[in-house]
């Protein structure tokens, strides 16, 4: 199959694959967000659902430093042992075979051999500029492709091009927050964006976090969650998509597509997910997995939001009921070569 062909960008933009070798799994787990009330309610004793959109208390309250090492200490706790030891799918050929039928489906997708920046598109983590791709992926947050780009364009319309950051840090939260109207989120985004550039240029001296190609995946991973608006979900993208690294991203698509194919435990929220498969999906499966459960999640009637199963998705006929089929096994060994 023909693989899609991003823009090209003048080679100063291009970066060659990081050499970096995988280290163990890093993963994180959900962190619960409490936003306030107008009125007092009655106390419940059952735990609050745990959220991964962006709120104002973390980016605008002293909540944000305890958010900060819940993260940390949830990171540190799930790279020693992931949340789900006993459930031990999906297997490696379980990996193998959903990458095949994906890739049968919508051609298969192979990782760049350079990272080069879409001039026409936010993307997600699209960048060889970390700091780039970082702003990129929270602009992508809670929206469509669609207006993250128009969000993308906005900005870089109002500010006279891409990566100006001292024009954007030095312009205010309002003007960034005009910019980006059309993103979705603009309020909470902005000030999260004002934040990051402000916290790279105070310790850093530049605005820049391309120190964090000669670092670890661990190492990566912490200092991006530690910015108060950047979750595992985030920080995984900018890893897999800029760093080059072996990371599973768990987005919407793929946290449903994953309970259709009885890949996490059912009651399992995003976070919880991402921990996971990050411990189970072997290294060279997750940047073509990701991106074609991504692609199918928003392509296939059965596998969207709020599709039901009719019997025709190849996917989930191949695990159905959460399941690995017997004949599935069977026809994908014939095919080896």
């Amino acid at each position: 199959m023909k693989l899609a062909v991003k823009s090209q960008a003048p080679e100063s933009l291009k970066r060659a694959p990081s050499q970096t070798p995988p280290l163990e799994k890093r993963v994180s787990k959900k962190i619960k967000t409490e936003p306030v009330s107008p009125a007092k309610r009655q106390t419940s004793t059952r735990p609050r659902k745990a959220t991964t959109a962006i709120t104002v208390d973390e980016v605008t309250t002293s909540k944000s430093l305890g958010l900060k090492e819940r993260k940390l200490k949830t990171l540190s706790a799930f790279s020693k042992q992931a949340p789900f030891p006993n459930h031990v799918r999906p297997t490696a050929e379980e990996c193998r075979v959903a990458h095949k039928i994906l890739a049968q489906l919508h051609g298969d997708r192979n990782r760049p051999q350079a990272v080069v920046a879409p001039i026409n598109a936010a993307g997600c983590g699209d960048s060889p500029s970390v700091l780039d791709a970082l702003v990129r992926t929270i602009l992508s947050q809670n929206t469509s492709n669609k207006n993250s780009t128009r969000a993308k364009l906005s900005m870089d319309q109002e500010y006279g091009g891409s990566d100006r950051w001292e024009e954007i840090a030095s312009g205010g939260q309002a003007r960034l927050e005009k910019s980006i109207q059309s993103g979705g989120l603009a309020a909470i985004k902005s000030k999260v964006i004002i934040n990051i550039l402000q916290q790279t240029r105070e310790k850093y001296g530049v605005y820049s976090l391309d120190h964090l190609f000669g670092v670890s995946d661990e190492e990566a991973m912490k200092e991006l969650i530690a910015f108060q608006g950047v979750g595992p979900k985030t920080a995984s993208c900018v890893l897999l998509f800029c760093l080059q690294r072996p990371s599973f991203a768990v987005d919407t698509h793929v946290h449903r597509i994953a309970g259709h194919l009885g890949w996490r435990p059912a009651s399992a929220g995003r976070e919880e997910t991402q921990a996971h498969l990050e411990a189970v999906v072997p290294d060279e499966e997750k940047y073509p997995l990701h991106v074609l459960f991504v692609t199918h999640g928003r392509e296939c009637r059965e596998c969207k939001a709020g599709g039901k199963s009719a019997g025709t998705c190849a996917l989930r006929r191949a695990f159905k009921g959460g399941r690995f089929g017997e004949e599935v096994q069977l026809l994908v060994t014939k095919e080896e070569p």
